[in-house]
């Protein structure tokens, strides 16, 4: 087996959820026409509101459909949640102007959206232990290790488990900032897990370990999970785990360009849920 001596802790290891973000992801189209009191810039930008005002009617009406929690209070909350949603454009897929018979000349935009959820009503909601373990909520992604405190020499066991089936992207970052993707490695390749399901990192046929060695400082395991495949991002093997070659800073971006894929082949629109978890180490003598 090789070992993957990842610089991470000596005697004190704090794994705290820092960061969660919750989302869903889906394509919209926007339209609007120049009339007689739009110039060209200003329909343009009129078709842009207009797809993600239907991003986020849509991402809404299916929150409400896929949300089958027990709690009606819960459910309520989740919808206002998502009714109150922001949206950020991940892609422009297709945009131009055609000619309408009645209305002139209009223009025509298609986004790839992630629709954001109000943060404060989220902050709320994710209180709720409830929604940890319930399939019938929107995705959420715990991540933690076996325990708080480790020595020089010892190893650290990481563990994953989400309330649905989702792919995900487990990635390191050490001390000066430098990435490796745990999951999936060159020799787990697999990125699809179940619900309800612990996985451990490292574990079957993982071919690297985590063990305890300097230098110490703060460090950050992120885990970045969807119900549909997630967007790639460039990495190089170096035996056992992937050495990140995208920047930090797009990794988010990336990762959300997901493959969308409707329920049914009759089905035009369709969403992904998406997770984003980040938890520190803290290290110490």
């Amino acid at each position: 087996m090789i070992r993957i001596f990842l610089v991470l802790i000596s005697s004190l290891f704090l794994f705290t959820n820092l960061y969660a973000s919750q989302s869903t992801i889906t394509e919209s189209d926007g339209y609007a026409c120049m009339g007689d009191d739009k110039s060209r810039k200003e329909t343009e930008q009129a078709a842009m509101t207009d797809a993600k005002k239907r991003a986020i009617e849509f991402v809404s009406s299916y929150v409400k459909s896929e949300t089958q929690v027990k709690n009606f209070q819960l459910e309520k909350d989740l919808v206002s949640a998502y009714s109150n949603a922001t949206v950020k454009v991940i892609q422009e897929v297709e945009k131009g102007w055609y000619k309408d018979a009645s209305a002139g000349d209009c223009y025509r935009v298609k986004i790839k959206a992630e629709v954001i959820p109000d943060e404060n009503a989220m902050d709320k909601i994710s209180k709720s232990k409830q929604l940890i373990d319930d399939p019938s909520a929107p995705l959420i992604v715990n991540v933690w290790t076996d325990k708080k405190e480790y020595r020089s020499g010892e190893k650290i066991r990481i563990y994953i488990k989400g309330n649905k089936p989702f792919y995900a992207v487990v990635l390191h970052k050490g001390i000066k900032g430098e990435l490796l993707q745990l999951l999936p490695n060159p020799y787990r390749k697999e990125n699809y897990f179940n619900g309800g399901v612990i996985y451990e990192i490292p574990s079957g046929n993982d071919r690297f370990e985590l063990e305890v060695s300097p230098p110490f400082g703060e460090e950050s395991v992120s885990v970045y999970a969807s119900t549909s495949p997630l967007g790639d991002i460039n990495v190089e093997d170096i035996g056992g785990v992937y050495q990140v070659k995208t920047r930090h800073d797009d990794i988010g971006d990336r990762t959300r360009g997901v493959k969308l894929v409707g329920k049914t082949e009759n089905k035009k629109t369709s969403a992904s849920e998406f997770f984003e978890e980040r938890a520190t180490l803290k290290t110490g003598r």
